[in-house]
């Protein structure tokens, strides 16, 4: 399809919230863009338009069957007034991936690309520029097909809306308490663990809500079949610092592909810092932590960037990491991470586009 992108600019402003009123997901900019899948058609009719709730068919399939997508990425505005992404085309393959997961139809990226950045530059006035803030980009697809029966719709929305935001957890970089969930399952190889859908989301709820009512901020993983090997922290990849090696649980089909893990990945090597891809048992983790070679945990994910882990419940076992402080290696990651999105900091490994 052609790039000709419509613009209906808003007659009537919102209210922009003030920097110390920002969260995460709360406030919402004066435009938003959408376009339409219809089959035999293809995608077709992109546009920028006022914010603006949706009218949906109640039959609509995405209501029934679940068959939704969604990404999550930030624009940064630098004190020179340029604006820069983190690594949109790895989020955009990946939405394209959890499409074919879902048999939602393929976006062309760059089509996308486009959309995201005239909609971003429209509502270029909404990107907070202070420190920690920034301009959180959620583009997702829904199955508007408006008829039961369980099959893969034959008509779509893709939409991108924007969100002014601060930090994703109140605690900020300080470190977070973790729950180690070992009644509920998230996801299997083989399910759409992998994927970026509000099903796996809807799948941690339970999980999330006792964990939040027993005082901690998220949960902790483990695999379906064992119960026993770590997979992820609630909305984020996780990494641990075992006797100054730096270990991640392998991709194994139900685990998150983050840009964000592979970003820190690549970070560690580039500062010659080891890292294993692996299967990672909490008992061994527990062991380490016994032993005195467990040194730093963290998560990762766009949302918080990094997000140091300074307790962990299992079964009523209460691990301390680092004396409950940020650890240097996770201070050091997020300072970097955080330079180059913001534009302070050099990029080596030209992650940061420029809109």
């Amino acid at each position: 399809m052609d790039l000709n992108i419509s613009v209906e600019l808003t007659s009537a402003k919102k209210q922009k919230p003030e920097i110390d009123q920002l969260s995460f997901g709360k406030y919402f900019t004066d435009h938003m863009f959408i376009m339409d899948y219809d089959a035999g058609k293809g995608w077709h009719d992109p546009r920028i338009i006022p914010y603006q709730p949706i009218s949906l068919d109640p039959a609509a399939k995405v209501f029934h069957y679940g068959q939704t997508v969604f990404e999550g990425m930030k624009a940064y505005k630098t004190a020179e007034g340029r604006i820069l992404m983190f690594r949109p085309y790895k989020n955009l393959q990946r939405l394209n991936r959890s499409n074919a997961r879902l048999s939602i139809p393929a976006l062309d990226e760059n089509v996308i690309m486009e959309a995201l950045r005239k909609l971003v530059l429209v509502d270029e006035e909404w990107i907070p520029d202070e420190q920690g803030t920034s301009l959180y980009i959620r583009p997702f697809v829904i199955a508007t097909q408006a008829t039961l029966g369980v099959s893969p719709s034959e008509q779509y929305h893709f939409m991108i809306i924007l969100s002014p935001v601060g930090s994703y957890y109140a605690e900020g970089i300080n470190p977070v308490s973790i729950f180690v969930e070992s009644e509920y399952v998230r996801a299997v190889t083989g399910g759409v663990g992998n994927a970026k859908t509000g099903g796996n989301y809807a799948a941690g709820l339970k999980a999330q809500q006792e964990a939040t009512d027993k005082g901690y901020s998220q949960v902790l993983w483990l695999d379906g079949v064992h119960r026993k090997y770590i997979e992820e922290v609630g909305s984020m990849n996780v990494f641990f610092k075992v006797g100054g090696k730096v270990i991640t649980p392998a991709l194994n089909g139900s685990i998150l592909d983050g840009v964000t893990r592979d970003s820190v990945i690549q970070l560690l090597r580039y500062w010659d810092i080891e890292v294993e891809e692996r299967a990672i048992s909490i008992n061994e983790l527990v062991e380490a932590y016994r032993n005195g070679t467990l040194e730093e945990a963290f998560g990762t994910g766009t949302a918080a960037v990094i997000s140091p882990i300074g307790e962990l419940n299992w079964q009523g076992d209460k691990l301390a990491l680092n004396e409950g402080r940020t650890g240097p290696l996770s201070a050091k990651i997020y300072d970097f991470m955080t330079g180059i999105q913001r534009g302070t900091l050099e990029d080596p490994f030209g992650w940061v586009v420029k809109l």
